[in-house]
């Protein structure tokens, strides 16, 4: 072989490389998954943002706070390696859902996964002889009815996502509460959101089924975040008392764990079930 031959053969052989690693990631950024986790920039929803990023997926994180007040949980969810996106937005809003589930989908060209963990808790505890509407409109519309909504607006997307691309794999994770069926009179506004989350699983579960988009809920205990830290003191003694099975606090990590096992598909054969991250507390005793 002549030199110039074994340069243009050596050139070709580096093209062709070329041309398969470009190939290569063209694949892997048309494989890689996206969710979008309400509430994801601290405490529960942090949990599950990590747990997810650890797994590849590009994250679409919805808050309420201004962008400049999340960069560095934005930050360290990047430090994964996968693409990460703000959605700021009140899911009890009609437009401002739409804009998240826009932004999400023309960010990543798709939607795998949606996360309900946005969640309020009301601002005074009243008895529920005393609980005034305004409350209990506040604390549903972003724990329920924003939660409906937003998984009926993803849903119709994931089902035309399913329509064009026979291998597009998606579910809907709802993070509810051991308050679902847990009474506590002074905030029943709460439970009967987290109630109806769990009602709304397995009614999305039941109309998705034909489409393969299974369902979950997630069902927390006492869990330490910013939401809890104020009866702290209160259930560090609960806990030492045997409130809990297992005598610690449950962390966002333990729920972050569960919601990817679940993203994953680990449970195909589990749409519409209750996932308990409580720690046994929920376990009846004598």
């Amino acid at each position: 072989m002549g030199l110039k031959s074994e340069v243009r053969s050596r050139k070709s052989g580096v093209r062709r490389q070329d041309l398969q690693k470009l190939w290569q990631n063209i694949n892997q950024v048309a494989m890689k998954k996206s969710a979008l986790i309400t509430g994801g920039s601290r405490g529960i929803g942090f949990g599950i943002a990590k747990a997810l990023a650890v797994e590849g997926y590009d994250l679409a994180i919805n808050g309420m706070r201004e962008e400049s007040l999340v960069t560095g949980a934005l930050d360290e969810l990047r430090s994964y390696d996968v693409e990460v996106i703000y959605c700021r937005g009140d899911i009890g809003d009609g437009e401002a859902r739409a804009e998240i589930v826009e932004k999400t989908i023309h960010s990543f060209g798709r939607l795998n996964v949606l996360v309900n963990n946005a969640g309020i808790a009301p601002r005074k505890r009243f008895d529920i002889l005393e609980t005034p509407e305004e409350s209990y409109d506040l604390v549903l519309n972003t724990n329920l009815k924003g939660a409906f909504f937003l998984t009926q607006l993803v849903a119709k997307r994931m089902i035309e996502q399913k329509n064009t691309d026979s291998g597009f794999t998606a579910c809907i994770i709802n993070i509810s509460s051991v308050s679902a069926t847990v009474v506590s009179v002074n905030r029943g506004e709460y439970c009967i959101a987290k109630a109806g989350l769990s009602m709304a699983t397995q009614l999305f579960a039941a109309r998705l089924g034909e489409f393969e988009i299974p369902v979950y809920e997630i069902r927390p205990g006492v869990t330490a975040t910013d939401m809890t830290a104020g009866v702290k003191e209160k259930y560090d003694k609960l806990i030492n008392e045997g409130l809990t099975v297992q005598k610690r606090w449950g962390y966002p990590d333990d729920v972050g764990k569960a919601a990817a096992a679940l993203a994953r598909g680990d449970f195909p054969y589990s749409t519409g079930q209750v996932i308990m991250v409580d720690g046994g507390l929920t376990i009846q005793r004598l």
